[in-house]
């Protein structure tokens, strides 16, 4: 699914042709994403969009009445297109500009939502830990929250109460880059590499989001073009192809139901 860089991406693609844009008319073709989608979004017909941002995965588009809060899910995506362009199938939702362009949203699988705040509070978006990027998430923080936790270190970074938007991808990334195995007790983990893995974390998903984000098969940029950061992915994916490093076997797990690349000489226990 699109992880956190592939959702900035997306939000940085299509920032500059909705921002400051007024919103003629929202259209559903489908009544229910993952969730039903709530009636209320209708009342940003007419609005001035005054900002797109990122929260976690989640798509803010903000207007002076209220935000539609956007997830991609699975499989989802979305355009910029000029609204004589009809639908295809699986676009689900057109939001529909006064200056003759549409923001498409396609999902072919669906998991994805378009939900409704006033204030910027709802549920999808409460109690997450803070953004990867920003200083609030430091080597101090984290191994605070870490304090005598078993839980394997791979899922700990993954819990979005602990730190918003480290995906599947990312954290074997991130991970690999520090040499720290996936299965090691978070709570094991020392003040060193804990600086360590925070850094990793800060610079592999900065390089994506420069990249482009991640291209999988569910995933291309705003403007239709992929992402390229799949091209430097070290460990995600290779089971079996020769460690970058050291030429030994990448090896396989599932940790938290979630597959687990890794090389065992280089991230040792």
């Amino acid at each position: 699914m699109p992880e956190l860089p592939e959702v900035e991406v997306s939000r940085m693609g299509i920032s500059p042709h909705l921002v400051g844009e007024k919103i003629a008319k929202l259209t559903f073709r489908t009544p229910k994403l993952r969730w039903d989608i709530p009636l209320e979004l209708k009342q940003i017909e007419g609005q001035v969009i005054r900002g797109v941002h990122r929260r976690a995965k989640y798509l803010l588009i903000e207007t002076d009445v209220g935000s539609a809060i956007v997830h991609l899910g699975m499989s989802g995506s979305l355009r910029v297109l000029d609204a004589e362009i009809a639908p295809s199938k699986h676009d689900h939702v057109d939001l529909k500009l006064e200056n003759g362009k549409v923001l498409r949203y396609n999902d072919p699988r669906r998991f994805g939502a378009w939900l409704w705040t006033e204030d910027g509070d709802h549920s999808v978006l409460n109690n997450s830990g803070p953004e990867p990027l920003t200083d609030e998430f430091s080597a101090n923080y984290i191994a605070s929250k870490a304090v005598n936790k078993r839980v394997a270190v791979k899922q700990f970074i993954m819990d979005n109460k602990i730190v918003v938007g480290v995906g599947n991808i990312y954290a074997n990334e991130s991970l690999f880059s520090a040499r720290i195995h996936p299965t090691k007790p978070a709570g094991q983990l020392t003040e060193q590499e804990w600086s360590l893995l925070v850094a990793e974390i800060k610079l592999v998903l900065d390089t994506a989001i420069k990249q482009g984000g991640t291209t999988l098969k569910d995933f291309s940029q705003a403007d239709g073009k992929p992402g390229y950061f799949a091209q430097e992915l070290q460990v995600y994916g290779k089971k079996g192809e020769p460690c970058l490093v050291c030429g030994g076997p990448i090896e396989e797990l599932k940790i938290g139901q979630r597959n687990t690349f890794f090389c065992s000489d280089c991230q040792k226990m």
